[in-house]
């Protein structure tokens, strides 16, 4: 009963780092639609999918491999729907290390 009021204050914090990460995420990698993983649910379109992707991410679940989805780069991509950022691996470690 004593630990809940810290739970409360942890769980916000992790909230707010989730809340920064969805809204960097969807401003550098809205653009990606698809990819080995990154689908029409698994995206940074909007505030929403990149909350529920970085809540996935967090849990290990194949963010190595988004974080690769994200990164490629013309010409290996198709503008619109593929290209990323070259600042992903930056973005996904600092993500992983974080939570």
């Amino acid at each position: 009963m004593f630990s809940i009021p810290s739970l409360m204050n942890v769980f916000m914090l992790l909230q707010l780092i989730f809340f920064m990460f969805s809204i960097l995420g969807v401003f550098m990698f809205g653009q990606v639609t698809e990819g080995d993983v990154v689908d029409e649910l698994k995206n940074f379109t909007n505030f929403f999918n990149a909350f529920l992707l970085l809540f996935a991410v967090s849990t290990g679940e194949d963010w190595n491999i988004i974080m690769f989805d994200c990164s490629r780069t013309p010409p290996n991509c198709i503008e619109g729907r593929s290209c990323g950022s070259g600042l992903s691996h930056l973005f996904f470690f600092t993500m992983v290390l974080v939570c």
